[in-house]
């Protein structure tokens, strides 16, 4: 079967496209955005990449064309598309009927921690010799691709409550059928897409309906939302998590060094592993708490799940050291909400010790661009020592709010140039410098290194 994706170089339809041409499909795909790494990747597996939404591609005359989320009405290629009799439908409905109905699906949803949890889950299985198949929004180190089809019966995919495409409005999870979900935590997000937390919750609950009485819920039990969200209703034996002691908490943990990167298991109250791990940061604990839970509703015992993310290597983007330059350090992380930003902060202020913290932060986001969270940005960087927030064009409101909440240690530039020139001008040996956008940034993360190696 030939089948043609529009919008293939994002992580998820990059990932379906990878899944397609494993299962022996002809694949070609287009995107606004051809380029490193995603078409080398993509192109590697034999894979044909069309730069441009340009209509005459649908002259390759493809048995199935799959639609991006990033496409819309009013765009030629999809205007030719509905008026041609070719089929089409969505990513998220081709990988359930193509890929997922036959396997033990586990779906890990939730605000935050989707990619990281996901692809511990995927390494603990690996290490327990499962083979999973899994689908990631991101590449964890200890595979080195965001997809793969597995020879094991068990698939783990990052469940992701954005719309599906422009034909369907409903949140990509409803499709994919799991007989295990794993909630890290629910928080308002998508302000494209949703008007409030409310309206989320209510796309989750629609998630709860499809899970199984047979099947399991692994949820964050410290979470409000959730438990809200669960009091809709819920037909699925649940197992808790929690970092800190709580009631209805199965899984929780002891931290034997503050900065998270040593911590013991403990089930219902329980000894049940330690974990030795090179991460850092609480959420991350969180994370693996998550991970470790949900392996063992699948089998997996806590303390072989914990040797197993003793070899975890990270998913790039996620507190991942993009190099050193005279004593600085340059990390890269997706943080783009507050959340995640003030855990980011917190995670390097625990290992970093007297370090100053350096935090740049692009606001990216459809939600940041938007406005909602701004309230709460300032807060969430106070922990940093020195902040530079960067005004993207395209933004509807004006950073200097932010800065003026955290006084003098805040500047704001809309030049990136500039931005490599003051970071130049101001950073000194020692300093941890945290690079936050769910964006390229403009390759800032190897414009500074270069600019402070280069620099006189």
């Amino acid at each position: 079967m030939h089948i043609h994706i529009i919008g293939i170089c994002g992580t998820f339809m990059g990932g379906i496209a990878a899944l397609a041409r494993a299962a022996g499909h002809r694949v070609t795909g287009s995107d606004a955005n051809v380029y490193p790494p995603m078409s080398t990747q993509l192109e590697s597996l034999g894979i044909e990449l069309i730069n441009g939404y340009d209509p005459a591609q649908l002259d390759l005359k493809p048995d199935i064309v799959l639609v991006g989320n990033v496409m819309s009405r009013g765009n030629a290629l999809i205007e030719r598309l509905l008026d041609s009799p070719l089929t089409f439908t969505s990513g998220p409905q081709w990988l359930a009927e193509n890929m997922l109905r036959s396997r033990e699906v586990v779906a890990v949803a939730g605000t935050h921690g989707k990619t990281t949890t996901s692809s511990m889950l995927a390494w603990i299985l690996e290490r327990a010799e499962r083979e999973p198949g899994f689908l990631i929004g991101g590449i964890p180190g200890n595979f080195g691709l965001s997809a793969r089809a597995g020879k094991g019966r068990v698939f783990v995919i990052e469940a992701d409550e954005y719309d599906t495409a422009f034909f369907d409005k409903r949140a990509k999870f409803i499709h994919y059928r799991p007989r295990h979900l794993v909630l890290t935590n629910l928080e308002f997000d998508h302000a494209d897409i949703y008007p409030d937390l409310a309206s989320i919750q209510r796309q989750f609950h629609h998630l709860m309906r499809t899970v199984p009485g047979s099947g399991l819920v692994t949820w964050n039990a410290s979470d409000p939302a959730l438990a809200a969200m669960l009091a809709m209703g819920c037909w699925t034996p649940l197992s808790g998590f929690a970092r800190d002691a709580m009631a209805g908490a199965d899984w929780q943990v002891r931290l034997l060094e503050a900065d998270g990167s040593v911590f013991e298991l403990l089930h219902r109250k329980a000894p049940a592993g330690v974990v030795r791990w090179p991460l850092i940061g609480l959420h991350n604990v969180e994370n693996g708490l998550a991970a470790i839970a949900a392996a063992a509703g699948l089998g997996v015992a806590p303390a072989e799940a914990a040797l197993a993310l003793a070899d975890f290597r990270g998913v790039r983007r996620r507190l991942e050291l993009r190099g050193e330059a005279r004593g600085i350090r340059v990390y890269d992380d997706f943080a783009h909400h507050p959340t995640a930003v003030a855990a980011t902060i917190d995670a390097m202020r625990r290992h970093a010790g007297n370090h100053r913290i350096v935090a740049v932060l692009e606001p990216r986001s459809n939600t940041m661009r938007l406005g909602h969270h701004r309230e709460a940005l300032a807060a969430s960087l106070a922990g940093a020592d020195r902040t530079w927030l960067y005004q993207p064009a395209g933004l509807d409101w004006n950073l200097d709010e932010v800065a003026a909440g955290l006084g003098a240690k805040a500047v704001v530039t809309g030049d990136l140039a500039e931005l490599v020139a003051m970071l130049v001008a101001e950073l000194r040996a020692g300093d941890e410098v945290l690079i936050m956008s769910n964006g390229g940034f403009g390759g800032l993360h190897d414009k500074l290194l270069q600019a402070l190696r280069t620099k006189a």
